[in-house]
């Protein structure tokens, strides 16, 4: 469990100031990697954030990557993207159910909570695992799947985004439900911009920002994709944004599985040198960055990590006051951050 303090200050039931405190788990990754080889460094990078692990992981191989020079093989650039996509999908059918559960939207809940749970099923189906653990290594995956399992995985995510597209259609006219999001929780673009917002939270206050756009990576730049964009800043904007790109991250799935290249998934064996680069992705809560320092020996000397939490929390207070007290759950479940990356 994640642990958090908010310190609330309140004239009657108006929110004046509001103060998040974290690090009640501060585990220290970033220091307890110093001296590690590579692959120890990355089963920190994976785990600290289980809701991501696939997109921390990611970034970490590449940077690791980028220190070797190294290319990774086409058919593990295109099965990481559908693998980051998978994970996206999965994460943000959990954000929707969190918003209606914080609503007290019992029925929406479940319906939300049964997608989650089905995606769960099929990437364990696929990967092994549900939470895409122990799948990167730097060079590439630790696993190939043939074509037809992941086409099959392809058509199979569809009837869950169905029920997601069909629960957003339902939720538009649940006027009691519009109540507590809409003109709820305003984030302005011009504060999103000043405090460097990231990510969903982002991109609902009409800031056009994704790395997958604009600093390209693995397969990205082969595929079109749409990025939404909402300019309200509230909490509708920010359940509009999730709803959307779940949809357009099943559509990726579908793409990249019907187009599949042949070939390996792993890079022949290879020595880190030293030296240090920037990993970078955009994880389902924004960008996430991991920087690397190796030594001798492919020793890591230096490892730090800006996850969008972390960075998200930094603004959460901008859309927590001037707002009733009973908002601020609300307000925070359409946030949908992560202790875990504040306390790495």
């Amino acid at each position: 469990a994640e642990s958090a303090h908010f310190l609330l200050e309140t004239v009657g039931e108006d929110v004046i100031r509001t103060i998040p405190r974290f690090f009640y788990k501060y585990r220290g990754i970033e220091k307890i990697a110093e001296g590690r080889n590579v692959e120890g460094t990355l089963l920190l990078a994976e785990r600290f954030s289980g809701t991501s692990a696939f997109a921390h992981s990611l970034a970490f191989c590449r940077a690791v990557e980028e220190i070797a020079k190294i290319e990774t093989p086409r058919r593990a650039r295109a099965l990481r993207v559908l693998l980051a996509e998978l994970e996206r999908l999965r994460h943000h059918a959990g954000a929707i159910a969190g918003i209606c559960a914080s609503t007290a939207l019992a029925v929406a809940t479940s319906q939300a909570a049964i997608v989650e749970e089905e995606l769960l099923r099929l990437t364990c189906r696929l990967t092994g695992h549900r939470y895409l653990f122990g799948l990167n290594t730097p060079g590439g995956l630790t696993v190939d799947f043939s074509s037809e399992a992941v086409q099959s995985l392809a058509r199979a995510v569809q009837g869950p985004t169905k029920k997601l597209i069909e629960l957003r259609e339902m939720l538009r006219f649940d006027s009691s439900f519009l109540d507590r999001l809409e003109e709820v929780g305003i984030v302005t673009r011009d504060q999103a911009v000043s405090y460097g917002l990231v990510g969903p939270v982002a991109r609902a206050s009409g800031v056009d920002r994704d790395l997958r756009r604009g600093q390209p990576y693995g397969g990205y730049d082969q595929l079109g994709f749409s990025v939404p964009v909402e300019q309200e800043g509230d909490g509708y904007a920010r359940l509009r944004i999730l709803f959307a790109e779940a949809e357009e991250s099943a559509r990726l799935v579908e793409e990249v599985a019907s187009g599949l290249p042949g070939g390996a998934v792993l890079c022949p064996a290879f020595e880190v040198p030293p030296g240090a680069a920037l990993g970078w992705v955009e994880a389902p809560r924004g960008a996430a960055f991991h920087w690397l320092r190796t030594g001798e020996g492919g020793r890591v000397v230096r490892f730090r990590v800006t996850p969008p939490s972390f960075t998200n929390w930094h603004g959460f207070h901008l859309a927590a006051e001037n707002f009733a007290f009973q908002d601020f759950p609300i307000i925070m479940a359409t946030f949908g951050l992560s202790n875990a990356e504040s306390d790495r």
